[in-house]
């Protein structure tokens, strides 16, 4: 069992996978989320600092979002953030369609290299296929 303090409230919980924090404040945070969510939708044009203001969250709990593909804002909203290989702006998610297609191919090109024949070469029977007869 693998008991941990929340990292929202600090109660004990049973932690099974994924971010340390309990199921009470997992709910309250999903619920944080769906209020974004909403807002974004009726104010497409609203940067993170005025999203965060409106649904009292914090602007790096937008940022994870947006990091984890939950939120995406529209192409004219002013948020973007930095592509974590080459830089480019994008609207959601770690990485822009550049660097995704070349990690694709990167990854691709490992799981298509021919595979060494790692086989040990058979070993020639001396006896042939000869047939034996055991009476003679």
């Amino acid at each position: 069992m693998n008991v941990r303090n929340c990292r929202k409230c600090g109660k004990l919980f049973n932690h099974i996978a994924g971010y340390p924090i309990c199921p009470a404040c997992k709910d309250k945070l999903e619920a944080t989320f769906q209020v974004v969510k909403k807002y974004i939708r009726e104010n497409p044009h609203a940067d993170i600092k005025e999203v965060s203001d409106a649904c009292e969250v914090e602007p790096a709990q937008i940022h994870q979002w947006i990091r984890e593909d939950r939120l995406e804002f529209t192409a004219d909203s002013p948020v973007k953030i930095p592509c974590e290989k080459c830089g480019a702006m994008i609207r959601s998610g770690k990485y822009c369609e550049k660097c995704k297609g070349e990690m694709t191919k990167n990854l691709s090109s490992v799981l298509d290299r021919p595979k060494r024949n790692s086989e040990a070469p058979k070993k020639v029977d001396s006896t042939g296929n000869k047939m034996r007869f055991l009476d003679r």
